[in-house]
């Protein structure tokens, strides 16, 4: 079984077991838990849920628009047959001051590659998405927001804070978003990949994903080992990664279990 599948249906079993049951914003009641951490190292396996099919491209895609292309255009993203955040785009076909528009407006990726080459035990290595006066002319306040990095005996560790986790959709994209995220990043500045630590603040699923979730839970005797990840030894530069340099090799997996998502 892959640690990903262990420790995340871990979480999901504790949270049906054991959930604060309440509305939120979207008028789709919750089952949810504080606090919930989940860890990888980056070394031993990729974290990607094997009891149900992830859409590796599709997260890879998304990941690469906020932190590489740093847009906030839908518009790019459909031409790639992403559609995740059509729920989300605003008149002017884009997300307005969120995501990929805050890092870009404050350099942020630029200024973390530049401390990682030049002052690694920088203990102010951060890229935080949770700029208090754009949240407001955002589509949707950043849930993934702060990822913190840290450079310890050649390994480079990221350390990524989540305010919301919709544990059914959401967090199986954001563990592997930034698993990959960590390894591209580690092969443009010189380090190996180290730790991914999860942490996710309000860990809920949602009344409407229950079912499928405890079906995703009978998966879990007989969960596939994690696949491994392939990264293009040959690029170095962050920003000329492309997906045909990122590849999954033997990811095994169960059928997708559809869920719909909250707006």
């Amino acid at each position: 079984m892959s640690l990903y599948d262990q420790q995340y249906l871990a979480i999901v079993q504790n949270i049906l077991d054991h959930g604060y049951y309440d509305q939120n914003r979207t008028g789709i009641a919750t089952y949810k838990l504080p606090h919930q951490t989940m860890q990888f190292d980056l070394q031993q396996e990729l974290p990607i849920l094997t009891t149900k099919k992830v859409a590796f491209r599709t997260a890879v895609r998304e990941i690469l628009w906020i932190y590489q292309k740093q847009s906030n255009d839908v518009k790019e993203l459909q031409k790639q047959k992403v559609h995740i955040w059509d729920e989300w785009m605003m008149e002017d076909g884009t997300i307005g001051t969120a995501y990929g528009w805050v890092i870009k407006q404050f350099h942020q990726v630029d200024k973390l590659l530049e401390q990682l080459k030049n002052n690694p035990q920088d203990r102010r290595m951060m890229v935080n998405l949770w700029q208090i006066p754009y949240l407001e002319t955002g589509a949707l306040a950043p849930c993934c927001f702060l990822s913190m990095w840290d450079v310890t005996d050649g390994r480079l560790n990221c350390m990524l804070v989540q305010r919301s986790g919709d544990m059914g959709l959401g967090v199986p994209f954001n563990t592997t978003q930034y698993a990959v995220l960590t390894h591209l990043i580690a092969q443009a500045t010189g380090y190996r990949p180290g730790l991914l630590t999860h942490v996710i603040n309000n860990a809920h699923i949602y009344e409407n994903q229950v079912e499928a979730l405890k079906l995703q839970l009978t998966r879990k005797e007989q969960a596939y080992p994690a696949p491994k990840l392939w990264i293009n030894p040959e690029i170095h530069d962050f920003y000329e990664f492309t997906m045909k340099d990122i590849k999954l090799i033997d990811y095994q997996y169960h059928d997708k279990i559809h869920m719909e998502v909250a707006v």
